[in-house]
């Protein structure tokens, strides 16, 4: 019986050539975005969920409880806190401190040779200073080495596979030197596998912690107040159970460290599970779960649109089909039977579709990769097995029931006489409301498309208060006055340069310095920190920030005086800029209260995802550690050459990069700019799912209309008459799902907007080139069927059955 099955369902599909190829299209299409999504949800959601310890990891978080109500989140912890929760704490199996992503100039030095010269590299992330017991903790594959030992003496490294590639090349890299900074001679003693990509700590490079007092002799590892945004420290809990009994514990150990500085403190122990999801704590990087969510239901409503098509396709042939299943009942075919065989075409279609939808991820996932910036893959574990199995029994159950439980339902008698039109026509409600369902789901995307488009270019183009066009940042690795002098007048002597600047970091910057300060000679500190920008007199010029009263600083090597933004203005209640001239600040590295000698416009500190907050800018050289150089941007080439000749020239041995500061402020926004490419990846596939299923109901109202058509045009009407006549009852339907779609997409993109603190207004205008966008789709794709149909010679209309 099966094989009969088979036999008849093959023979239909090959008599029905158009029909199998729009339905296989179709599904293909909607089960490879469905497929794209749910590895992209499977990607971030299996982000470190490879450690053997998983539920019982936490990171330690700091939240800053500030005088005025406000509440900062940082991801960071003390170092001490390390060692204080492994000896004090039964509750803690291990605790580990690591500082992640410390810059470093590292030389291999074993290896140099006349074939293989030494060569140096400047590392801005995958490096960490981590105590030992961080690998009892987060599970990494040792190939050479002690996990226990490798890391307990200083000047010791351990490095992943790939990196001793780039390193040492094919050489052993155990026993080998790496020089660190110029100051530190490294030894390697253990060798891991390349760590996952779905990780978040993506170190390649770890140093002993022991080390850190060689690489920077200023920091003092006992104290509790050193926070800094690099810092890390994961725990092990024994019993996942027990944070609330940690958590209740944090209030003692902060009284007993921070004394009556405590109140403004507070330790949290973040599950490893939320670390990747935690928007508070990564500034502009970070996926929301909100996010995720979302796809996934678009997901969904990518697949149900597939499966409508496949409806409306499998209906518009129910006439062509209705004399088969009358002639199978009158030959004693049950319903059952004919919903086997119906089920088991559609079981065809859907299994080709799957196919060629994972041959259609296996094609594009490399370039879909690279324009994302991701690393997905398609493995067949078990996870996307499951989800393809449970993908294909859906699609067959919600594409052939329908379908097959009304074929199956026609009456001999009237099937087999012809009557069956008008039993047709009555279910034509029912796909008026597909067809209205699929045309909500394409406006809705199109309307986020371009309102998440909009966005995006108001962020790459807002003003920030600065200019940072044509400016071209370098690292000033050494701090010697002198040096740092020649290298901006010798640079100031090039035609295309019109000025430089030392400073700490540019204007907008992902790094947020500040601390406690006050006016005057106030005995108390103020209740909310003030930000800071530390740099030379040239920033203002090189940067173009705008001075609103009062003067620019004078050159200095210490903080003599300030200049501070509008904000601050605002938060102290003064209106007149010219008020707060020449009265005395003081800031925690400065012993004494200094004048303030200007007021600056406000420009914006980090991404506008956030206020701009109170903030100064003061001379304070031991900080400087780049450059900023604004160029005319008429000869890029020959420039950057001259600035290259000027840095090595003045810096022998060290590594020269440089990148354009709007290419930095271009990373803020890496997650929407995601976002965007997400969009309109799949607006773009729901456009060409709906052009198919408007194509399967006007094929089915052409077939229902065809005498008709002949005797409207025998009677006169012309082409265009007819083309009116078939389209004007689709057009009722996309604006009947623009009204629908255009609140709900109101709504979802408010949401999405409210994420920052300055945005767009959603414009009317932006609804109604959607919904003009979307209507020239559906006539565009009606009007094919349409004038095909109105060509028709009425002869062969009319003599039609």
């Amino acid at each position: 019986m099966l094989h009969n099955y088979l036999k008849i369902a093959l023979r239909n599909l090959r008599s029905q050539r158009v029909y199998a190829l729009l339905n296989v299209l179709g599904l293909t299409v909607g089960m490879a975005g469905g497929l794209l999504i749910f590895l992209f949800i499977q990607y971030h959601l299996s982000t470190d969920r490879h450690h053997t310890r998983y539920d019982r990891i936490f990171r330690v978080v700091t939240d800053l409880h500030l005088a005025d109500g406000s509440v900062e989140n940082y991801p960071e912890a003390p170092l001490p806190m390390a060692s204080a929760l492994r000896n004090d704490y039964p509750q803690v199996e291990q605790a580990a401190y690591l500082k992640m992503n410390r810059e470093l100039t590292v030389e291999p030095k074993s290896n140099a040779s006349a074939s293989h010269p030494s060569v140096r590299f400047l590392e801005h992330k995958s490096t960490a200073l981590v105590e030992p017991e961080l690998f009892d903790i987060l599970d990494y594959e040792w190939l050479r080495g002690n996990r226990k030992t490798a890391l307990n003496e200083p000047n010791t490294v351990v490095l992943t596979e790939s990196w001793a590639t780039k390193y040492f090349g094919d050489s052993d890299p155990i026993g080998q030197t790496l020089t660190l900074n110029h100051l530190v001679d490294a030894k390697v003693t253990g060798l891991l596998a390349d760590p996952p990509k779905t990780t978040d700590t993506d170190i390649n490079l770890f140093i002993s912690l022991p080390t850190l007092t060689k690489l920077d002799s200023t920091f003092d590892q006992s104290s509790w107040g050193a926070l800094n945004s690099t810092d890390r420290l994961f725990v092990t809990l024994k019993n996942p159970e027990t944070v609330g009994s940690m958590e209740a514990a944090m209030p003692a150990l902060l009284k007993k460290h921070f004394g009556i500085d405590a109140k403004y403190y507070q330790f949290h122990f973040q599950p490893l599970r939320d670390v990747h999801f935690d928007v508070k704590r990564i500034a502009g990087g970070a996926i929301r779960p909100s996010l995720l969510w979302s796809l996934g239901l678009v997901g969904l409503f990518l697949i149900l649109t597939a499966c409508i098509n496949f409806v409306n396709l499998a209906t518009a042939q129910a006439l062509r089909r209705s004399k088969e299943v009358g002639i199978r009942k009158t030959l004693g075919s049950t319903r059952v039977q004919l919903i086997r065989q119906f089920l088991l075409e559609t079981a065809l279609i859907v299994l080709t579709a799957t196919t060629l939808s994972v041959l259609l991820i296996l094609i594009t996932l490399p370039l879909f990769n690279q324009w994302l910036a991701i690393h997905l893959s398609l493995r067949m574990d078990a996870q996307t097995l499951g989800f393809i199995v449970l993908l294909l029994v859906a699609v067959i159950g919600l594409a052939g029931s329908y379908p097959a439980a009304v074929l199956s339902g026609f009456s001999p008698w009237a099937a087999l006489k012809g009557t069956l039109a008008v039993n047709v026509r009555g279910n034509f409600s029912l796909r008026q409301s597909l067809i209205v369902l699929q045309f909500v789901v394409c406006q809705a995307l199109i309307v986020g498309a371009f309102v998440v488009a909009t966005q995006v270019r108001y962020l790459h183009e807002a003003d920030l208060g600065f200019k940072k066009e044509n400016i071209v940042v370098v690292t000033l690795p050494n701090q010697q006055k002198e040096r740092r002098e020649t290298f901006k007048n010798e640079l100031m002597q090039y035609p295309d340069i019109k000025s430089v600047s030392a400073s700490h970091q540019p204007p907008s910057s992902r790094l947020l310095y500040g601390g406690s300060f006050k006016m005057d000679d106030k005995a108390e500190w103020e209740d909310y920190p003030i930000r800071e920008r530390v740099a030379d007199a040239d920033y203002l010029k090189t940067y173009g920030l705008q001075l609103v009263a009062g003067r620019n600083l004078s050159a200095g090597d210490t903080i003599r005086e300030y200049l501070v933004n509008e904000a601050l203005l605002k938060k102290m209640n003064i209106f007149d800029p010219k008020q707060i001239l020449g009265r005395k600040m003081q800031y925690y590295l400065s012993p004494v209260a200094l004048p303030i000698v200007g007021v600056i416009k406000d420009f914006h500190l980090r991404s506008l995802h956030d206020q701009i907050l109170p903030c100064f800018v003061a001379t304070y050289s031991p900080f400087f550690n780049q450059a900023g150089i604004r160029v005319s941007g008429q000869n890029p080439i020959q420039t950057l050459q001259h600035i290259r000749q000027v840095w090595e020239k003045l810096y022998p041995g060290e590594v020269f990069e440089y990148s354009y500061l709007d290419d930095q402020l271009a990373k803020f926004y890496e997650t929407e700019s995601l976002v965007f490419r997400l969009v309109n990846t799949f607006t773009g596939i729901a456009i060409l799912i709906c052009c198919l299923g408007l194509y399967g109901l006007v094929s089915l109202v052409v077939a229902q209309r065809t005498k008709e058509i002949g005797v409207r045009k025998v009677l006169g009407a012309s082409v265009a008459n007819i083309v009116t006549l078939l389209s004007k009852d689709f057009v009722k339907l996309v604006l009947i799902a623009i009204v629908l779609a255009s609140p709900l997409a109101w709504y979802v993109m408010n949401q999405w907007l409210a994420d920052f603190a300055y945005k767009i207004d959603i414009a009317w205008w932006v609804f109604a080139l959607a919904g003009i966008l979307a209507l020239g789709i559906a006539l565009v794709t009606v009007s094919f069927q349409s004038i095909k149909a109105a060509l028709v010679n009425p002869v062969r209309s009319l003599r039609s059955e």
